[in-house]
């Protein structure tokens, strides 16, 4: 079992910067592919960021491509979404996520039903 929490959401004006982690639990972090999925109201979690099990494999929505960054540090357990040029559409519930024994294809990553792990979200909220 793995548990994930999220923290550093909050409010920030348009063209500011948060970062979000995601700290887990269990000895096994290091053999999870992390991502980050945003929810709008009423509809469903969409992919934002993905970083394979070794950090080598990044990929991205192509709306925060150049904007947002992943890492990961698997001696602390965390997973990170530093989030630059924050703009009003990026106001979301943020959610990471792990799996692990999926191939690394981004029909797999992007796919929020790939993931067997998640936590309970934090809010980000970006004013014009």
């Amino acid at each position: 079992q793995v548990q994930l929490v999220e923290s550093g959401g909050g409010l920030v004006q348009a063209g500011g910067s948060l970062r979000l982690s995601c700290a887990t639990s269990g000895r096994t972090f290091s053999s999870y592919t992390m991502g980050w999925f945003r929810q709008y109201p009423g509809l469903e979690r969409d992919f934002v960021a993905v970083i394979s099990w070794s950090g080598s494999s990044t990929d991205y929505v192509d709306s925060v491509k150049g904007r947002f960054a992943i890492s990961r540090d698997n001696a602390k357990n965390t997973v990170y979404l530093q989030m630059n040029s924050l703009k009003p559409e990026d106001t979301a519930v943020y959610y990471c996520a792990a799996e692990r024994g999926s191939p690394w294809a981004s029909r797999y990553y992007t796919n929020a039903g790939t993931y067997d792990y998640w936590g309970q979200g934090t809010q980000v909220t970006v004013s014009s």
